[in-house]
This record gives C-alpha cells, sequence and structure tokens, in this order.
C-alpha cells in the first residue's frame, strides 16, 4: 500500500473516535499540518469526512452510507455458514442459524448431524416459538414493550411437560436468556431432543440471529450437551466478528 493511501485510510479510525482539528489529525499522523491538509481535502471532496463550521474535521455521511450500504448487502447466512460446518464436523451434531421475521423465528440454515437420527426441522421452517431456544434469545433481545406485546398475544402449546405454559413464564425465560447470553430448550418441544443456543450481533450490538445445537438424549444427555455450551459461544462470536467487523467480548468461559 502506498504510503499516501495509507496516512488517509489512518484518519478515517482517527474521526471514528470524533471530530479533531488539522493539528491534532497531524500529530496522530506524524507529519506535517500541510501534508495532512492534502489528505484532508482529498477525503473531503470524495464526501468521506466534512469539516464543520469550528474547523474540526468528522466522518462524513458518503462513508457513512456506504457502510450502511455493505452491512444491508451482508448476507449472515452466507458468512455464518462455514463457521456451523466447521462446528457440525467437530460435535457432530445438528447445527442450525435462525433469524426473526414478522413475528416468526425461521431457520435459515440447518448442518445435519453426523448419525442416523435426524431432526425434524427444515430451513424456512417457523420454530416452536415458546420454547425454542433460538426464539428465546431472539426475542429477548426486542425491546422490552414489543417483547411484552408479543408474549401476550402468543399461544403456548404444551408440546412436552417442560413446555412454557403462559406469558409470565415465557417473559422469565426471555429475562433469563438476556441476562446470561444464552439460551436452552431441554424437551420443551420434544421430550427426547436438547438445545442450547448463543446469540450472533450485528454491528449495532443487536442481536441479528440465533445459532444452536440439538441432540437427541439417545446420543447424548442434557448435561453432556450443556458442556458444549462454551464452544458453541465461540462459534456465535466468531460469526459475529465477521459479520459485525468487531470482535466481540469474551464473556464466553
Amino acid at each position: 500500500m502506498s504510503q499516501t493511501v495509507d496516512r488517509a485510510l489512518s484518519i478515517l479510525p482517527l474521526l471514528a473516535e470524533g471530530p479533531a482539528d488539522l493539528g491534532t489529525v497531524a500529530d496522530r499522523l506524524g507529519v506535517h499540518k500541510s501534508t495532512a491538509l492534502r489528505l484532508l481535502r482529498t477525503l473531503h471532496e470524495h464526501g468521506m469526512v466534512y469539516r464543520q463550521s469550528d474547523q474540526r474535521y468528522r466522518l462524513g455521511a458518503r462513508l457513512i452510507a456506504l457502510a450502511q450500504e455493505a452491512m444491508e448487502n451482508l448476507d449472515i447466512r452466507e458468512i455464518a455458514h462455514p463457521h456451523l460446518v466447521r462446528l457440525n464436523e467437530r460435535i457432530g451434531h445438528t447445527v442450525h442459524l435462525a433469524v426473526y421475521e414478522e413475528d416468526e423465528v425461521l431457520y435459515i440454515d440447518k448442518v445435519e448431524s453426523r448419525y442416523p437420527v435426524r431432526m425434524y426441522s427444515r430451513i424456512g421452517k417457523p420454530v416452536a416459538i415458546t420454547v425454542a431456544a433460538v426464539a428465546k434469545l431472539l426475542l429477548a433481545d426486542l425491546p422490552e414493550p414489543e417483547r411484552r406485546a408479543l408474549a401476550e398475544k402468543l399461544d403456548y402449546p404444551m408440546y412436552t411437560s417442560r413446555s412454557t405454559p403462559n406469558a409470565a413464564a415465557f417473559l422469565r425465560e426471555l429475562d433469563k436468556a438476556r441476562e446470561q447470553g444464552w439460551a436452552s430448550d431441554l424437551g420443551g418441544h420434544e421430550e427426547s431432543i436438547n438445545c442450547v443456543a448463543a446469540p450472533v450481533r450485528g454491528a449495532d450490538g443487536r442481536v441479528a440471529a440465533a445459532m444452536s445445537v440439538s441432540a437427541p438424549n439417545v446420543v447424548v444427555t442434557a448435561d453432556e450437551l450443556l458442556t458444549l455450551l462454551p464452544l458453541v459461544r465461540r462459534t456465535a462470536d466468531e460469526i459475529t466478528g465477521e459479520y459485525s467487523g468487531k470482535t466481540p467480548a469474551k464473556d464466553a468461559p
């Protein structure tokens, strides 16, 4: 990379910290003010930076628009899929990726288990929203009024004796998922199937998707599946880092 391009690009993360005047930019780059001014003028001409009335520079609207457009064009499924495949190859269990759309949680990707017992789930199929671990994470991230309104209008079928029975219990489940940063479904939809899930976040920190690992009791017990939680959370963090462009906090054990 040429020195001029390198210096110009170095200005952008500097201004992301907040507006800065010419002297500050020159000092941070280690160049003369005249050099910094030429770089800033070029970036200004392309809308990458903007000079305020107080003569300080900030990031320009064009740069922000480009970043937003790039984020909108990211396909979270395309980014996540290789990570899901690697996790499946390592542990052998079914791996799902799900998103929340128009009051439904939908599977958008699935990597089948590597043993004969298969789960009945399909890409594009809505999950059992009141019990699924991925649903708990996605709905827990909604604003509180929206979360409560949705909980009040849902039906609560008792798939098993462990299913969520009502809105109050569901809201407690969402609060728990929000607080601990992961969720589980231990026989809530099917007695013999257990699941653990972790969130995938976007650049704004909101939950953009949720990924899960599911397995039947005949293969691993619920307790054994829960021991995989750190690996599931690390995988979700890796997807988050690639999708958001940020390195997430290391909160998984």
